[in-house]
C-alpha cells in the first residue's frame, strides 16, 4: 500500500507528522459536509471513517485499482470507482452535494479540466473542498507533483468556474513548526550535495525513487532526533485566515 512517501502512512511512526497533517482537513470537512458525497482522490481512505459517517451517501473515486478493489470489500454501502482522472467521464451533471479533494491537484496534469469538471458533478450551490500544498513552504522540488501553488494562482483558476471562492491555510502551532524547522535543517544538509541543481534540471520520473529513498531517511532521522515527530497529532493544526503563511491552502468553493 505504501510504496512511497507521497502515500503518506498512518502506520509507519516516521510518517505522523505529515499523516497527521492530511488528517486535519478530514476532521474540517466532517463538519461541513452532507447529502451525496464525492471524494476525488481517495487514496487508502484516510477520512473515510468520517466523510462516510457525514455523508448520506460517499462516492469515492482514485485511479489506484488495488485500493478502490480493498475499499469496496470494507465499506458495503459507498460507492468506488477505479479511474484516471480528469475528466470525471462517469459522473453525471449536478450530482453531488460536496466534493472533497485533499492534496490531489498537484498531482494532476490538466488543472483546469479538474476544476471544471469539479463544477459539472456539483448540483447548483454545492461545494467543493479542495487541499494543497503551499509552494512557499515546499523544503525541495517533490517531483511526484506536476506543479505547486501560490495562493492567488489557484484561487483565479478556480475562480473562473466558481463565482465564489473562499481561501484558508492550514497551518501548525509550535510543535508542528518546531518539527518543520528541523526537518528544514535535516534537508538542507541532504541538498548540499546537489551542486548543479539537479533536482530541479532532471525530469520528475528520474528523481523519484531518489526523492523516495532521501525523504525516508529523513523522516527516520528526525524521528530518532528528539521525539517531537511522534508527539504531534492532528489538534496541533489549525484553520487560519492567512493562506499566504499556512503550509497549506484549504479552499471551498461554490457553485
Amino acid at each position: 500500500m505504501y510504496k512511497t512517501t507521497e502515500i503518506t502512512s498512518a502506520e509507519i511512526a516516521s510518517d505522523n507528522p505529515v499523516h497527521q497533517r492530511l488528517l486535519f482537513p478530514y476532521m474540517e470537512a466532517a463538519q461541513l459536509v452532507s447529502g451525496n458525497v464525492l471524494e476525488i482522490g481517495c487514496g487508502w481512505g484516510r477520512g473515510l471513517e468520517l466523510l462516510t459517517k457525514a455523508a448520506t451517501h460517499y462516492t469515492g473515486i482514485d485511479k489506484n485499482e488495488d485500493l478502490i478493489n480493498a475499499l469496496s470489500a470494507e465499506y458495503r454501502n459507498a460507492t468506488f470507482l477505479a479511474a484516471n482522472i480528469p475528466p470525471l467521464s462517469t459522473l453525471a451533471d449536478n450530482t453531488f452535494d460536496y466534493i472533497v479533494t485533499f492534496q490531489v491537484i498537484e498531482h494532476i496534469q490538466n488543472d483546469d479540466l479538474f476544476i471544471r469538471e469539479a463544477h459539472r458533478v456539483l448540483k447548483p450551490g454545492g461545494k467543493l473542498l479542495l487541499t494543497t500544498v503551499n509552494k512557499s513552504f515546499s523544503l525541495t522540488r517533490n517531483p511526484w507533483h506536476v506543479r505547486e501553488y501560490y495562493a492567488d494562482g489557484l484561487k483565479a483558476l478556480m475562480g473562473k468556474y466558481f463565482p465564489s471562492v473562499n481561501t484558508r491555510g492550514i497551518h501548525g502551532n509550535g510543535k508542528v513548526m518546531t518539527y518543520y524547522e528541523q526537518n528544514k535543517e535535516s534537508v538542507k544538509k541532504l541538498t548540499r550535495f546537489d551542486i548543479f541543481n539537479l533536482q530541479y534540471r532532471l525530469p520528475r520520473r528520474l528523481l523519484q525513487v531518489p526523492y523516495d529513498l532521501m525523504n525516508r531517511l529523513n523522516r527516520n532521522r528526525l524521528l530518532q532526533a528528539d521525539g517531537i515527530a511522534a508527539e504531534i497529532n492532528y489538534t496541533d493544526y489549525l484553520v487560519s485566515n492567512d493562506p499566504a503563511g499556512s503550509l497549506d491552502f484549504f479552499y471551498i468553493a461554490t457553485k
